[in-house]
């Protein structure tokens, strides 16, 4: 089932799921589990691009990104007639395995942190962090964009994955505590303490960088 490598990563970022999204993907899984290949591409195409920017955000290296992409969608595949949509979004689902395979990365090998240019972003074009077009800008001003955001891309590699992994689905992803205590099996209460501490630590790090 390995259909997705025959699919580029310039998908575009999708935002939260609207009911009737959700309908779909439910449609979809179900058939899925009814023995359909063709939908397990279908959902694939549908959902890669946000968990490839997470992972990506999270082990800011394109390989592996894509690595852990595939394993992703293979170990949800394989289990997905676990996937309860009483209990979770299936997004929040996918999050949950793509963070377990990116910590499972990180414990086989210890990456390097490199600032993110803006032909490593997700799309292979530009950083997932958008400030404003800057073909819009003064040469000048567009490199001090780049520069500030490449700043703080460096400084967020530079906390401890636990952070990061909050940081980045507070920041980039707009969950709630709530949401983010789903995807990392933590209480919400844990989480909300742990972005405090990833808030105060960038603060820290950036401090004299901007």
């Amino acid at each position: 089932m390995a259909f997705w490598t025959d699919i580029t990563f310039d998908l575009p970022l999708e935002g939260p799921a609207e009911p009737a999204e959700r309908d779909l993907t439910l449609v979809q899984i179900e058939r899925c589990l009814a023995g359909e290949t063709a939908a397990y591409a279908i959902l694939f195409r549908r959902h890669a691009g946000f968990v490839y920017r997470l992972v990506y955000g999270l082990l800011r290296h394109r390989e592996d990104a894509e690595e852990v992409l595939q394993d992703t969608f293979e170990y949800a595949f394989r289990r997905l007639h676990r996937y309860d949509p009483a209990r979770s979004a299936f997004k929040t689902w996918l999050y949950r395995i793509a963070v377990s395979r990116c910590r499972n990365k990180r414990r086989r090998k210890v990456l390097p942190t490199f600032p993110l240019a803006p032909s490593d972003g997700p799309d292979g074009a530009a950083d997932p962090v958008q400030i404003r077009d800057e073909q819009a800008v003064y040469p000048d001003e567009a490199f001090e964009q780049r520069r500030r955001r490449e700043i703080v891309w460096s400084a967020l590699g530079e906390l401890s994955p636990k952070l990061r992994e909050t940081a980045y689905l507070r920041y980039f992803e707009g969950f709630s505590y709530q949401e983010i205590g789903q995807v990392l099996a933590i209480p919400a209460k844990t989480a909300e303490s742990r972005m405090r501490l990833a808030h105060q630590a960038l603060k820290a790090l950036l401090a004299g960088r901007l």
